[in-house]
């Protein structure tokens, strides 16, 4: 893996959690709309974007382990 590609991947994790590079809700947003003000529809938002965040982060970590395993 290249230096752009691990950017990518890092910049794709923060704005899953931040959604600095989109104008929608974010998952920081969310779960401050759902536990503080009881928001349904934020929690299911928060929910949809922990199950992104679940499925990204298996992703790299088959990918560390790629890396790893063919580099010794």
């Amino acid at each position: 893996m290249n230096g752009h590609d691990e950017e990518k991947r890092y910049n794709e994790l923060l704005d899953l959690v931040t959604g600095e590079d989109s104008s929608e809700n974010n998952m920081q947003d969310d779960l401050k709309k759902f536990y503080g003000k009881g928001n349904k529809a934020a929690g299911t938002r928060a929910r949809k974007g922990l199950q992104k965040l679940k499925k990204l982060a298996q992703e790299i970590r088959m990918e560390i382990q790629d890396i790893k395993n063919n580099e010794m």
